[in-house]
C-alpha cells in the first residue's frame, strides 16, 4: 500500500496559525530523526548505531521486546527517509517527510508511505482488508498531525513538550 498525503503549516489566509520557517521545520525534522520517542507513541528509545554523512542507522525499542532497525536518509533542508529494514518478524517499508515551499508564504509538509500492506483498491477487496486500510490511513495522518503539532509547539519556544506516550 502506498499513501501520501499533505499537511499545511503556513496559511497566509489564516491569522490564527502561526507560521514557521523552512528552517524550523527542518530542525523538527532532524529532531525527530535524532529522539523520535517525542514524536511516536509507544517508542520508548532510540539507539543510533552508525552515522554516516547524511545516513543513519537506528534501532527503534518499542517495550521490552520488540526492536526495527531502520536506515535514515537526510537530504539537507528539503527531506528525511526512513527505510525500515526487513527482517523475520518484521516487514520493510518507507516514510519520506518532504517539506515544500511553493511560495514565500506557504509551506508544507508531505508524508509518503510505502508499505507491504495489501492494496484494497481491487474490486474484489474484502470489507476487511478496505477496514484495514483506512485504519492505517487514518493512524497514519493522526501521527503526522501529531508530528506537527510538536514541531510547532518547539518551534515557538515551548520547552515542556514531552513524549506523546
Amino acid at each position: 500500500m502506498n499513501f501520501e498525503h499533505l499537511i499545511q503549516i503556513n496559511d497566509p489566509l489564516n491569522p490564527f496559525v502561526e507560521s514557521m520557517t523552512r528552517e524550523q521545520v527542518w530542525e523538527g525534522l532532524l529532531l525527530r530523526v535524532e529522539q523520535p520517542q517525542l514524536f511516536v507513541i509507544g517508542l520508548d528509545r532510540c539507539v543510533i548505531l552508525s552515522r554516516e554523512g547524511d545516513v543513519l542507522e537506528r534501532e527503534l525499542h518499542y517495550g521490552p521486546e520488540a526492536v526495527v532497525r531502520d536506515r535514515v536518509t537526510l537530504t539537507p533542508e528539503s527531506s528525511v527517509r526512513c527505510d525500515i529494514l526487513p527482517t523475520a518478524h518484521y516487514v520493510g517499508g518507507s516514510l519520506t517527510m518532504a517539506i515544500e515551499q511553493p511560495d514565500e508564504l506557504q509551506l508544507f509538509l508531505r508524508f509518503t508511505y510505502a508499505t507491504t500492506l495489501p492494496v484494497a483498491d481491487d474490486a474484489n477487496a474484502s470489507a476487511d482488508v478496505l477496514q484495514t486500510q483506512e485504519i492505517v490511513k487514518s493512524a497514519y495522518r493522526e501521527a503526522d498531525i501529531d508530528t506537527v503539532r510538536v514541531i510547532r509547539q518547539l518551534a515557538h519556544g515551548r520547552k515542556d513538550v514531552g513524549p506523546l506516550h
